[in-house]
């Protein structure tokens, strides 16, 4: 019994991991040291931000743990491992573009390229966020 409840786990996991590398562009990504993560899918691009629902369905968020404040991804365009992301943040005032690639099943690298720069809050003030950010995936 103990031999099947294994092997049923063991596949189960298998599964779910090779649904994830299906579909490398839908998933959480997080970033602990900056707090920040990404909910993303650019495949069905429908993604709701909480709490801001007029935006309506998109692609995803770059949001910041414990404030609402968030980047809004308005376009992705996959190109084999890598996505071209336009980004604005939630006031419309400013705008970016970036690239997000997927280094392996469970390591991101946000890289910022035209544009703004990310900024998140932190305590009261603006914090800029690297140009290059690595964030993992969250299953």
């Amino acid at each position: 019994m103990r031999k099947l409840h294994y092997i049923l786990t063991t596949c189960l996991l298998s599964l779910t991991m090779s649904v994830a590398a299906q579909k490398p562009f839908h998933a959480y990504l997080i970033n602990n040291e900056y707090d920040v993560y990404l909910r993303i899918n650019f495949y069905d691009q429908d993604i709701t931000v909480p709490g801001q629902e007029l935006y309506g369905q998109l692609p995803g968020f770059l949001g910041k743990k414990h404030n609402s404040f968030c980047w809004i991804i308005t376009s992705a365009e996959i190109k084999g491992n890598t996505a071209t992301l336009s980004l604005i943040n939630d006031y419309g005032s400013e705008d970016l573009i970036a690239t997000l690639t997927q280094k392996n099943d469970s390591v991101y690298v946000l890289k910022q390229g035209e544009g703004s720069t990310l900024k998140v809050p932190k305590n009261g003030k603006w914090q800029k966020l690297p140009k290059t950010l690595e964030l993992k995936r969250k299953e």
